[in-house]
């Protein structure tokens, strides 16, 4: 066990999966110079954050949230594999739940539309942990758009698959969601961050 009653211990199962993810994302965020290591690190220190709260976090749920892009950026099926064989049967079930595609060719993922509707349906019956993970992405990633706007402005969306209309219905989609299912702080920040979101675009 890593945890002491309520409180979250990491060891050096936390260790490995950071050096796992670092050895994997040598990418960077789109459009910039940032290394995609600071979104994961990102992720998993907001479900760290959640420690003590209504669902408890385990090291589990914070080496799934350094590795909740391993399998859909970096190997599909056969990553999710390794996976489960450096960090148990745990953590890769809640990687797969995470992941949109398990297509091995990243060339060869489903359609943007499909995927992301495969992927509202499994949150609206996925585990508690599951979905703080994922209302932690969603956060991490709504609030660098959110930055970025500010910054750049509606440049912003060329820097994804689909514009502000249908990046708009997704986030509203998991807000959705989240509040139904989840509930926190976190999903309350995201609730301010979508509608501010939706004020600068007109959306």
């Amino acid at each position: 066990m890593n945890e002491q009653g309520d409180r979250l211990l990491l060891t050096v199962r936390f260790t490995k999966a950071v050096e796992y993810a670092r050895q994997l994302h040598t990418e960077f965020r789109k459009g910039t110079r940032i290394p995609y290591m600071a979104h994961l690190l990102g992720v998993a220190a907001l479900v760290m954050g959640e420690a003590g709260r209504a669902i408890p976090v385990t090291e589990d749920m914070v080496i799934a949230a350094l590795l909740h892009d391993v399998v859909e950026d970096h190997g599909g099926a056969p990553q999710l594999e390794a996976v489960r064989k450096e960090f148990g049967s745990n953590v890769a079930r809640m990687v797969e739940g995470l992941s949109d595609t398990l297509a091995e060719d990243h060339n060869k993922k489903e359609g943007w539309e499909e995927r992301k509707r495969k992927y509202l349906e499994h949150l609206r019956s996925a585990p508690q942990d599951e979905l703080l993970i994922s209302a932690a992405d969603k956060l991490y990633n709504a609030e660098a758009i959110l930055d970025d706007f500010k910054e750049i402005g509606p440049a912003i969306w060329k820097r994804f698959k689909r514009g502000p209309d249908e990046q708009l219905w997704y986030l509203r989609e998991l807000l959705a969601i989240f509040q139904a299912r989840l509930g926190g702080r976190m999903v309350d920040e995201l609730a301010v961050v979508v509608g501010e979101l939706a004020r600068l675009t007109g959306a």
